[in-house]
Order: structure tokens, then sequence, then C-alpha cells
């Protein structure tokens, strides 16, 4: 008896049990169901076929995320400088207000240098991308393509022990972690809930997507020019979101082993037909509704990181600011990682909102004592060399940025979502190992072979 009870607890014969199920639903409405529209279900079945074939399915889904990148990625060059120069032409009325009222210079630098720069700085990262990736994904989903994308994806969660539906947040994940973990509530077992929402910060978020292209661009793309540069900037992505992809089912297998045992539920999923996005309605309601409610979420917590920032820079303890105190704390053990100290004081005062980490980089690299933007990509990748980086440096730093802690605002809604002070200390803790263990054992196996 305790033999067939774990034989029919097999996923094999669940799933031949489901399958069954439904080729007896067919087949009885295919004997009391007439079709209207014949051709319509056809198509639908003819494209089915390919987009969730195991042979065709998962390389179509690379190329249309690829796609997807590579639009948001030459997109948003033009307009997030545009941007930049506003906010700056902006800043520059501000500094004649407070020089024409006499305000006193801690009072400037810390509106004005911190609270005003740190916030234009994350507007004009931020809303450019987001106004692209956000109405093009919708219009995916809107066509019909993403529950493709979950059925594809479902069988490689389900053999890590998690719930087919954890691509479904994990693709939210994409836009931002905060939202994303706030969407695992469609997932209905606790256990299975709790994988997808300690293991979703490892699809990076809108706010890490600028020091990824960044990075890619400066330094694994820097061989090449125009449209194949952004082309193999595209790639790059790809390939450090495949990455992240290899990472959230490898940590949802240890933990479905471990902490989080159990047996994956069944997924069901109904494929809805294809239908002609409503390209007008989508568009504007992902590029208000989304882009702008992300985007205010990261200006809350920017703002006062910024003012953070300021006095960091700018007060001292010996002829030394507090800023240079930390990095040079940070710097040894940052070494070990292939990094150095100014780049975790970055990610570390950055925790509030991941687009506030480059800029962090380039102030205590420039020692302005404020948040500061470089005039070109070049200025930035000189000052980059300057300071003793290599590809190494590069590729770490994109790494640790893909897998280390999540934001200040992630963190408050695991806690909302979870009620659990351990699981929200976990869900900080588990990214943070994974990325110092992989950093170091990069630059270690790097350091070792002599290969810089």
């Amino acid at each position: 008896m305790l033999q067939k009870a774990k034989d029919a607890s097999h996923p094999a014969v669940r799933d031949h049990i489901v399958q069954s199920i439904f080729q007896t639903s067919q087949d009885l409405c295919k004997q009391t169901l007439t079709f209207t529209n014949k051709k319509e279900n056809d198509r639908t079945e003819k494209l089915d076929a390919v987009l969730t074939s195991p042979v065709w399915g998962f390389p179509i889904m690379l190329l249309l995320l690829g796609m997807v990148f590579y639009l948001t990625i030459a997109g948003a060059n033009v307009p997030s400088a545009l941007l930049a120069d506003f906010f700056n032409w902006i800043e520059g009325y501000l500094t004649k207000g407070f020089q024409a009222l006499h305000a006193p210079d801690w009072l400037y630098g810390m509106l004005v240098l911190g609270l005003y720069r740190g916030t234009s700085w994350v507007v004009s990262v931020m809303l450019p991308p987001m106004a692209i990736f956000f109405p093009v994904f919708a219009l995916l989903e809107n066509y019909g393509y993403l529950p493709r994308v979950a059925f594809n994806m479902d069988r490689l969660f389900k053999r890590a022990g998690a719930h087919g539906k954890q691509s479904l947040t994990m693709a939210m994940g994409f836009g931002c972690n905060a939202a994303a973990i706030m969407s695992t509530r469609i997932i209905e077992s606790p256990r299975e809930r709790m994988l997808a929402i300690l293991t979703n910060n490892f699809v990076p978020c809108n706010g890490r997507w600028p020091t990824l292209i960044l990075l890619s661009s400066l330094f694994m793309a820097a061989g090449y020019t125009g449209g194949l540069k952004t082309f193999v900037t595209a790639g790059v992505i790809i390939g450090m979101v495949l990455f992240g992809v290899v990472v959230t089912l490898t940590v949802s297998w240890a933990l479905s082993k471990t902490a989080l045992k159990g047996v994956p539920t069944h997924y069901t999923l109904e494929l809805p037909p294809y239908r002609r996005p409503k390209i007008r309605e989508t568009i504007l309601r992902s590029s208000l509704n989304k882009s702008l409610s992300v985007l205010m979420r990261a200006i809350k917590v920017a703002a006062p990181a910024g003012i953070l920032t300021w006095i960091l820079a700018n007060v001292f303890i010996n002829d030394t600011s507090i800023l240079m105190h930390i990095v040079h704390f940070l710097d040894p053990f940052a070494q070990t990682l292939g990094l150095d100290g100014y780049i975790l004081m970055a990610f570390i005062i950055g925790l509030p909102a991941n687009e506030i980490v480059v800029p962090i980089l380039l102030m205590g690299y420039l020692s302005t004592g404020a948040l500061t933007e470089m005039e070109s990509l070049s200025s930035v990748k000189q000052l980059f060399l300057d300071h003793g980086w290599t590809w190494l440096t590069a590729l770490n730093m994109m790494l640790f940025s893909l897998l280390h802690f999540p934001c200040g605002t992630t963190l408050v809604n695991i806690y909302k979502e979870t009620k659990s002070k351990k699981w929200t200390f976990l869900s900080f803790l588990i990214p943070t190992v994974i990325a110092i263990v992989v950093t170091w054992a990069i630059a270690q196996t790097v350091y070792f072979f002599n290969l810089l």
C-alpha cells in the first residue's frame, strides 16, 4: 500500500493522470462542440506547436528577449541624455537662486548637490528604459505570449522543486523586484511562494540595467561601434540574465531539498488564444501606470540616499571624510573579490535604490562630495582605468550587481508579504553570500592563472 502511494505521488504519474483528464475532456469537446472559427483555432495550435516546442520554444524566447533588450538599450540613450541636459539646465537656475538668497553652503550642498542631483539622476536614467521596456513587455503579454513563456519554464522550475508560476513572477522582476514580490501572491502554495520570494532578486531589475548596460558597453563591447556595439551589449546582457536564471533554478533546487522541502504542486495552465494587442491602450497603460509608479518608488528612496551621501562625503574626521574612511575599511576585502573599496561602498550606500550606485561610485573616485555625472562615456571609462580597472573589475561588478542583496523597497515588501524577520533576513543574506562567493571564485581563478 505504501509503495502504491509512493508511486502515485511520483511526478511522472501525476503528469500522466492530468494528461489523461485533459485528453478525455478534449475528446468530449470534439464530440459535443463545434467551432465557428476553425481557421483561428488551427492558427493557434500551429503557433503553439512552435512557440511551446521543446526544440524551438527556448531559442525563440531568447530571441524575443534579446530584441526587447536591444530596443531598450538603443532607444533609451538619446532621451536619457536629453533629460540629463534638462535637469542640468534647471540645476543652473537653482544654483543662481541659492546664491541670490545667500544660502549657506551646507544647505545648498544637501538640497541641490545631494537631494536634487541624486533624484534627477534616477529620473533621467530610469524613465527612458522603463518607457520602452514596460510597453514592449506588455504588448507580448497582451498578445498572449507570456503564458507560453510560463509553459516553457514550467518544466525547468518543476525539476528545481518550484512552481511554474514562478517564471511569471521572475519576468515581473525584470521591471521591478519590489513589484515582483507582490506578484508572488498568484502562487497558492506557501512553500513555493517562499521559493519565488527568496530567488526573485537574481533577475536584474530596472535599477540595475544602467550599471549592466554601462559596463558591458564600456568594457565588453569596447571593440565595436554603432549598431554592432548595441547588439554586442544586448548579447552580454542576455548572458547575464541567463546566468541569473541558472542561479535562480539552482538556489530553488537547493532550498527545496533543505529549508523548504516538498513536492512541487502541479501547474495546470490553460493557454489563452492569441489576440491582436491593443497597442495604444497598452502603451499608455504601461508607460503611465507601471513606469511612473516604479519611478515614484525610486525617487522616494533615492532622495534621502542622495542627502546621506552628501553628508558622508562632507563630514571629516582627522582630515578624511567619513566616506573615505568607509572606502579604506572595505578595500582589502573588496580586492579579494576583484573589486575595490569604492565599489563596495557604492553598493552599500546604494541599498535604498540600485539606480544611484554608479553616481555614488563616480563621486567617490572624483572626490567631489556630491553625486556626479561625467560628460561622456569615454571620460567615465578613463576615470575607471585611472583607478586600476580591468575587464575583471567590470565583469565582477556586473556579477555583483546582478546577484547582490535586494534594494530597500524590495526588502520592505518581502517583510510585508512574509511577516517574518527571519525570511526577510535570509532574502538579504542568500544573494549577498552568493554574490561574494561567485566574484571571489572568479577573481581568485584569474589571479591564480595570471590572466590579467
